[in-house]
Parts: structure tokens; sequence; C-alpha cells
């Protein structure tokens, strides 16, 4: 007899929604996690980066407070306490998930989870920190285990928690380093990029590709590159690091681009190449679960092919984004239990958000996809100068995008860049998830004065019908 009708191991933003979406549905449910509640999101993420970023941001105004008319004698930082605000908040926001817990009736089991074979769903073991393992029988289970920075050790692009860093020992340094390397111009490097450029580094971004942020919107990446080295961020794109060399307290770059080769001195470097999905020592291979480059293999639902095993978030690919993990929890539950309302997860509709300083944001296909994919497009674009909200917050670049087919009507796609994007982004994934066109946008009344009337006059002037400019 199965001792819960599911268990969930990893308890980031995919495993514990899960878990409280089986429970609302009243399956008797328990959670694994073998570190710390809410998983890398809450306590080495989203969230604690966040709030990095917030006091990186207070900061910068404080810095320009003439800008406003107010006076404010050397601003200046305390990075221990910025530290501590930051972890304080990963703590508080784990207790929340904690009580969660409780409130929905879900048992939490500490350990390091593995797999064996069972019916009807693979059997878990779970061992605790003496190293006890006990079994737990499930009908069903869902792997949302997540995933972990990526290294190249052969390149010597391998972190070792002193002077080559992951997300982790950037987010609690001992000091702020002088010039700073950053591998990669994805959400993760920019942020980082942007909060120790605010805070004094001499920062140099290295990226693969020919541009930075190589996901976004061609001219949206074009925008942020300027506005950013306006701010003293270098750039090498189109370029790699082929190794990195430590000494003591610095680390020298071989930086190859083309045929020409350069190095570069610093104090720290911070490995932004992408991730991994933490595949290892589940017991997978035993059971026949198809991984591919590290991640997991699912339908819409999250169904592995094995009976009763499920895969959810970034465990199983990209977009590696935690509101994309919760939904996909919810999915695969409501699945699961056969929900009148249950469908198949797609990421067609998934926003991006990069919270640096300015934010980018984006939802569906860029102006370039979208004609690849075969669309007569019309293209609105508004700036955030001709914005009254913008200039009065002292936040007037930036830009507005929105891609729609010139046949149907239909949003493609929005890209934006400027102040507080990545609360406005969801204005535009609500009209595509609702399949409203150009046009019942243009009918929409916007409140004024502020920053979403941008998104009004993009519409507008895919139309030729831009008020503003």
């Amino acid at each position: 007899m199965a001792d819960y009708d599911l268990i969930v191991i990893g308890s980031g933003p995919g495993g514990y929604v899960a878990a409280i979406r089986a429970s609302q549905l009243g399956l008797k449910t328990a959670i694994v996690e073998r570190e710390s509640l809410g998983g890398i999101c809450l306590n080495w993420g989203c969230i604690p980066t966040k709030a990095l970023l917030r006091s990186a941001e207070i900061l910068h105004y404080a810095n320009n407070a003439k800008n406003f008319g107010l006076k404010i004698d050397k601003a200046d930082f305390d990075l221990e306490a910025v530290v501590k605000r930051s972890r304080g908040v990963a703590k508080q926001l784990s207790s929340g998930v904690s009580h969660l817990m409780k409130k929905n009736k879900i048992d939490v089991i500490m350990g390091e989870a593995s797999l064996k074979k069972g019916k009807p769903a693979p059997t878990v073991s779970v061992k605790d920190k003496d190293g006890k393992s006990k079994e737990y029988k499930a009908k069903n289970v869902i792997l949302a285990t997540g995933a972990r920075a990526r290294a190249i050790p052969q390149a010597g692009l391998e972190p070792d928690g002193d002077l080559i860093w992951t997300y982790r020992e950037a987010m609690v340094p001992k000091e702020t380093p002088k010039k700073l390397l950053v591998i990669g111009s994805g959400a993760i490097g920019i942020e980082f990029a942007s909060f120790y450029n605010e805070l004094g580094s001499d920062v140099t971004v290295v990226e693969a590709l020919d541009r930075i942020l190589p996901v976004e919107d061609e001219e949206i990446s074009g925008l942020a590159r300027k506005q950013f080295e306006k701010q003293g961020i270098k750039f090498h794109t189109g370029a790699q690091v082929k190794s990195l060399k430590k000494a003591k307290g610095k680390v020298t770059a071989d930086i190859s681009s083309g045929d020409k080769t350069e190095k570069l001195e610093v104090d720290r470097v911070i490995l932004a190449i992408g991730i991994v999905g933490n595949v290892e020592g589940l017991g997978l291979e035993e059971l026949g679960v198809k991984v591919e480059k590290t991640h997991v293999l699912v339908d819409g639902f999250g169904r592995t092919g094995v009976d009763g095993l499920y895969a959810i978030g970034d465990l199983t690919g990209a977009p590696w984004l935690a509101h994309k993990a919760s939904h996909e929890g919810v999915m695969c539950v409501e699945g699961i239990a056969g929900a009148e309302d249950a469908h198949a997860f797609d990421a067609w509709n998934v926003p991006g958000c990069t919270y640096s300083h300015p934010q980018i944001a984006s939802v569906g296909l860029t102006e370039a996809r979208a004609k690849e994919a075969g669309h007569k497009v019309k293209v609105g674009k508004f700036p955030f100068i001709g914005n009254g909200k913008a200039i009065a917050l002292g936040a007037a670049e930036g830009l507005v995008k929105t891609v729609f087919d010139a046949e149907t009507g239909e949003l493609l796609g929005a890209h934006m860049i400027g102040a507080e994007v990545t609360e406005l982004i969801q204005g535009y994934v609500i009209a595509r998830e609702g399949e409203l066109t150009e046009e019942t946008l243009m009918h929409t009344v916007f409140p004024h004065p502020t920053l979403s009337e941008m998104m009004h006059e993009s519409v507008l002037a895919s139309q030729g019908r831009v008020l503003h400019m």
C-alpha cells in the first residue's frame, strides 16, 4: 500500500507549488528536500539577488540625488549589511514555504532522495543527515531537483569558491572585487555585472555569441549594451575565455576573439555560462528515464515515460525560469489528479525578465523570429522619453516594442527595456493569453500618468497612430 498519493522531490518553486496544488486537489502529499525549503530560487537565486539589486538601485539614486533636487553627501555602502539583508530576505521566504507546507498538511522529509524500481511508481529512498535511509512508496512521484551552474573544468572554468565564483559565492562576497570578469551575458551574468558595477567594481563581460542578452530582441539587446557601457561596463562579444589561470588573489583570463587573444587580470571571476540539470544520483539510468544534455525529457504533462514518474522545472530544460517551473508543477499535478481543466504545458507565453539597471523584459517572438516563422509583421515602438511618468521618475531611457501579425492582428511578441518593465510585461502576457488583437489593445484605456501608457502607445505606433511622438 502506498504511503502517499504523491511524493515531490525538490522544494523549489516548481516542487513546493506542485505539492500545494496536489494538497488542494485532495492528494496525500510529501515533499523531499536535501538542503533548504524553497530551493535555489528562494535561497540562492531569484529572491536574494533581487534584494542585492535593490540595494544597488538605492545606492545609484543616492549617488544621483542632485538630479532630483536633493543633497546627499558621499553616499556609500556597507557590503556586510547589504549581504546580511539579502540573506535575511531569503531566510524569511524559506520560512514562509515551511509555513505553507504545514498549512496544506504536506509532510516534509529532509534528506537526499534516490529512486528504485517499484509499482505503481518508483520507490523513493531518502538518506538523512546521519546516513540512515528510509523508503517511501507513492502512487506518483514528481522530480523537481532543479539545476546548478555549468562549469568547463578543462578550460579552468570551474568554481573554487574563492577566486572563481558561481552565483552562490557572488551573493555573499566578503569584499567587492576591484576588477571583475563575468563570463556569460544572459540574465544571471548581466544582473551580477549590474550589481557589482553599481558598487564600484571595474566589470568586464565576455559573451561567446555576437551580442549580449542573446535571447532578447536584437534591438533591445543593442540598447541594453549602450546603456551598460555608459555606466562603465565593458563587453567582449563573439569572444571566448579559453583559460583561467589562478595566482595569489588574482586570476588571468585568456580571451579569444577571432584570431586575436588578449590577457585580462582580475580579482574575481563569475561563471554564468548556463546550467546543467541535477540528474545524478537519482537512479534514473536504472529506471530507463531518458536524459538529454543533463535534462530529463518529458511531455506537456511532465510524464517521463516511466510509470508514475514525472519531472518539472529546470530539470526538464529551457526556459530555466522559476515561474515556468511553478506553472509546470500545477499542470503536472492537475494531470495526475485528472482535474477537469487539466491541460498540457506549453512555453509559448512564458515571459523573461532581467532585473538589472535598466531592466529588460520580454514575451513571445522577437521581430527576427517572427519573420523567420513566416509572419508578415507590423512593429510598434515607443521610447521612454515620450512618457511623462518616465521623465518624472528620472528614468527617460528605454523602449517598448511590440510585434504583431500584419494579417490577423495577433500579438506575436513584446520587448521592453527601462524602469520597471519587469512589472509591465505581464500586461502583454495576459493580452497574448486572452488572444487580444491590436485593435482590442488600441481601444483599451490606460491610466495617466503611468509607465503603462507606453504599452498603449507602442500598439498605436504599429498602426501609425502614435499620439505622443
